[in-house]
């Protein structure tokens, strides 16, 4: 517990330094940061960057565009590596980062192939997955126009979750981080829900066009 405190405290320090040398850009360095580095935890940074608006540092919708441009561009570095490395040269380099398994970029892969444009999407709801999955769209070429729209919704979703609860929270953000997890299936479980409604309504608009004709 000790150690988990003395972490959390290492990296809220960390990223209050770059929020307060480069303003909201600093929020969206180190949401691009937790990207290419999975073990930074987006549930400590995010909360701390909605704390940070609160405090009228910068504003709350200029740290929201900023977090969700560094998760873009961070996704879109690793989607490149898996284009340009390719499967196995991308596992050996998987294999001497910190904290990071093998194991755990062969799920994200076996996920994208049975899930493809879902995966990616959701997958950026998804502690870990939402740096991994952008590795085997990568090294499958999925269209990077789509890639970029399905990663930029994902993320505009998660970040204003936990951005506008740090900000909501004040200084108890750090509470945010205990109800991850429940953030996330509620997060999962609303977007799934809106795409059925969607997907539901535009068939019955469909079919009363059949009827009509």
């Amino acid at each position: 517990m000790q150690n988990d405190a003395e972490n959390l405290n290492a990296i809220a320090q960390w990223a209050v330094s770059l929020m307060e040398s480069l303003g909201a850009p600093g929020a969206g360095l180190a949401i691009a940061a937790e990207n290419l580095f999975p073990p930074l935890p987006s549930e400590i940074i995010l909360p701390l960057a909605g704390f940070t608006a609160s405090r009228g540092t910068f504003g709350i919708v200029e740290v929201l565009l900023w977090t969700t441009l560094g998760s873009v561009v961070g996704a879109l570095i690793l989607y490149g590596l898996g284009a340009w490395l390719g499967r196995e040269r991308l596992r050996r380099i998987v294999e001497r980062v910190p904290l990071v398994k093998v194991s755990d970029v062969d799920r994200a892969e076996e996920w994208f192939s049975r899930h493809g444009a879902k995966a990616v999407f959701f997958g950026r709801m998804i502690p870990l997955f939402r740096s991994l999955i952008s590795i085997p769209a990568g090294i499958e070429r999925m269209p990077l126009g789509r890639f970029t729209l399905l990663t930029t919704a994902g993320s505009a979703i998660w970040n204003s979750i936990f951005v506008l609860a740090g900000y909501l929270l004040g200084e108890n953000w750090a509470a945010v981080e205990q109800y991850a997890d429940v953030f996330q299936l509620l997060v999962i479980a609303a977007v799934a829900g809106g795409v059925t409604v969607f997907v539901v309504l535009r068939l019955r608009q469909r079919a009363g066009g059949k009827m009509a004709s």
